[in-house]
């Protein structure tokens, strides 16, 4: 369970501000604790210094403050009287600090980034020049902490900092100026983006502005977009396939939330019990009870949860003490319960299109500082020699990045995660370019092909769930289409469901059905060739049965198509279903008597015996109630 309020935020943090007892300094109250730390260290207890405007002295380094107490040279006893007077005029000794004890080997671990050593400022440039004791007072107390982070980075003296790793790492990607050094990551720097993470995750974005691909349901002039941006969130639920946005989209209400005082809690149906849901609520009601703070609960997966544990949300959302947003794979109609959904407003997240599926992925492929080759340009960049910093090292083809967005069928995350195995792959590998066209590629350069991408999707990306609703949507389309004589849209509906892993059986099924259905009397051949082929998929079974049930698609297709019969028998349906009071007796002159008794009792007395005729009898079939009712022409009786 995840949740973030206030205390998260760094902007809210800022709102609390208290002054240091030691230096007067006013900063934010989450830094104190650190500044106290490196504060007593550079002015002991009982020799506070008066507040700013005043010059900094050298401040010791901290990994070699706690080992020993601070003994000043002559020349840093004397720099220090004339720098930092005290209160009384008198000057602060460093001798009157005595080191905390610690164990043999310990460190202050730094809170903020220091110098690099080697850079000015470091050995030997320790000292501030004697035109800073003039200087104005800093502005706040981050601008007052950097000069001394930087001289204590000074006095290291080949001491283990805890910060010289992050300082070397961020001075890689500058310029001698300070300037960002615009150079794109090595291969090694590629990697070490990708592992460990889904790129999935890493790329959700932050903001509405960068949520693509949804523009009917937030849209810039949607209802739901004007209500997030006015931060008033209604109970919804996110209904879409897989990779479309759902737990992006409930991710930015929980950034925005963040920022209006909003706690946000995550809850997966997976995994998340009863118990935890009631936990939440409870915390919530307190929340509102006594800080008047609002709660959301997102609910991932919330058709996992039985209509019982659905149940225990409804007098909450109903009263407004959570805000209540679920995201769900399945048609909230058959998997929510009906009284949540009369509660909150049901969001229809589509599959994303082609073309927003390539914007996700080019802007992952530009976080990552890969470069796409243009296939339609005849210079070849990798053919060029040239070993510069700048240039990057990994290349994709833009033909594999069109590939993948297509084979990822509107998901955005199986985009993603295919883009982040492929590339992981080729620099696992690390083979050789190779030569193409008598050209040969730098070793340190990888290119990943289209041939790599499709090889990343080992699997099938089209969108299908046997026990879902694609599943009825399928076959509803292919029935639709045989009974609209079109053979080609039929076929493709059949192959839609085959390749997607739908039993052949079912399909069969199907078709015996629709032989008489549909094609019926016109065409009374029809049923054996669906029941043929259904004893063909019996026999052999998949992938050879596919031709079998191909074959009798298109059949049914061409043929004739009537619903006599169909429709007669249903019009038998409503005439028994609609019936009021005791169904009528079946005639006595239609009733069978095989003993003397029923004889005796008038069964089968006048019945007409109709192959001894040779002209049509005239002779009543139906109930006295019925009589003249015509199935085949009138609906009702």
């Amino acid at each position: 369970m995840e949740v973030s309020g206030p205390e998260d935020d760094p902007f809210l943090a800022q709102l609390h501000r208290v002054q240091c007892p030691v230096c007067q300094q006013t900063m934010p109250a989450a830094h104190i604790n650190s500044h106290l730390d490196r504060c007593l260290l550079l002015h002991p207890a009982g020799h506070a210094e008066p507040a700013p405007p005043r010059a900094k002295r050298r401040r010791p380094s901290e990994s070699s403050a706690l080992k020993q107490p601070a003994t000043p040279t002559a020349a840093e006893s004397s720099e220090g009287e004339a720098e930092e007077p005290d209160d009384g005029g008198e000057t602060e000794s460093r001798e009157s600090y005595d080191a905390p004890p610690t164990p043999s080997g310990a460190r202050l671990i730094p809170d903020f980034p220091v110098a690099r050593p080697g850079s000015p400022g470091g050995k030997g440039a320790g000292q501030r020049p004697a035109a800073a004791a003039g200087s104005a007072s800093p502005r706040s107390w981050d601008e007052a902490e950097a000069p001394e982070e930087e001289e204590a980075a000074g006095d290291a003296d080949g001491e283990d900092d805890a910060g010289r790793w992050d300082a070397d790492a961020a001075a890689a990607f500058e310029a001698p100026g300070g300037r960002p050094l615009a150079r794109a990551p090595a291969a090694e720097e590629v990697r070490q983006l990708l592992e460990g993470k889904p790129l999935a995750d890493t790329m959700r974005p932050d903001a509405l502005q960068d949520f693509v691909g949804q523009g009917r349901a937030v849209g810039p002039e949607t209802l739901l977009r004007s209500l997030l941006e006015a931060n008033e969130v209604p109970s919804l639920i996110l209904w879409g396939p897989p990779g479309c946005g759902k737990t992006t989209l409930a991710h930015i209400i929980a950034n925005n939330s963040k920022k209006q005082s909003v706690r946000f809690v995550t809850l997966s149906a997976t995994s998340a019990k009863t118990t935890d849901v009631r936990d939440v609520i409870k915390q919530a009601q307190n929340e509102k009870r006594f800080f008047k703070r609002k709660t959301i609960l997102f609910i991932d997966e919330i058709h996992r949860f039985n209509k019982s544990q659905q149940d225990t949300f409804l007098p909450h959302v109903e009263c407004g003490t959570i805000t209540l947003i679920g995201a769900t794979t399945e048609n909230p109609s058959f998997q929510v319960n009906a009284a949540l959904l009369s509660r909150c407003r049901v969001i229809v997240l589509e599959k994303l299109p082609v073309e927003a599926v390539v914007t996700v992925l080019m802007r992952a492929i530009n976080s990552l500082g890969i470069h796409v080759l243009d296939s339609s340009r005849p210079a070849d960049p990798l053919s060029h020699g040239s070993n510069s910093g700048s240039e990057p090292s990994v290349f994709i083809e833009d033909k594999a990045v069109d590939t993948l967005a297509c084979l990822s069928d509107g998901d955005a995350r199986a985009g993603l995660n295919g883009l982040q195995l492929a590339v992981l792959a080729r620099l696992s590998a690390r083979k050789a370019f190779g030569k193409k066209s008598g050209q040969s590629y730098p070793p340190s350069r990888v290119l990943v092909t289209e041939s790599d991408v499709k090889e990343g999707l080992q699997r099938s990306h089209i969108l299908y769930d046997r026990a879902g609703e694609e599943h009825y949507n399928c076959i509803s389309a292919l029935h639709k289409s045989m009974r609209g004589s079109d053979p080609s849209a039929s076929l493709y509906w059949l192959g839609r469901m085959l390749e997607g892993g739908e039993d052949p059986l079912y399909v069969a099924r199907r078709l015996v059905r629709f032989a008489s259905e549909d094609v019926g009397l016109a065409d009374p051949s029809a049923l054996t060739q669906a029941v043929a082929a259904y004893q063909g998929c019996h026999f052999i079974g998949m992938p050879e049965c596919e031709v079998l049930l191909a074959q009798c698609v298109v059949y049914l297709a061409r043929a004739p198509k009537s619903v006599e019969v169909y429709s007669a028998y249903s019009n038998v349906k409503a005439c028994l279903r609609s019936h009021q009071g005791p169904l009528p007796p079946v005639p006595l002159h239609l009733r069978n008597a095989p003993t003397r008794l029923m004889k005796d009792l008038g069964y089968g007395q006048g019945y007409k015996y109709n192959p001894v005729y040779s002209e049509p009898v005239d002779q009543d079939y139906l109930p006295e109630e019925l009589r003249g009712v015509d199935f085949f022409k009138q609906r009702r009786c």
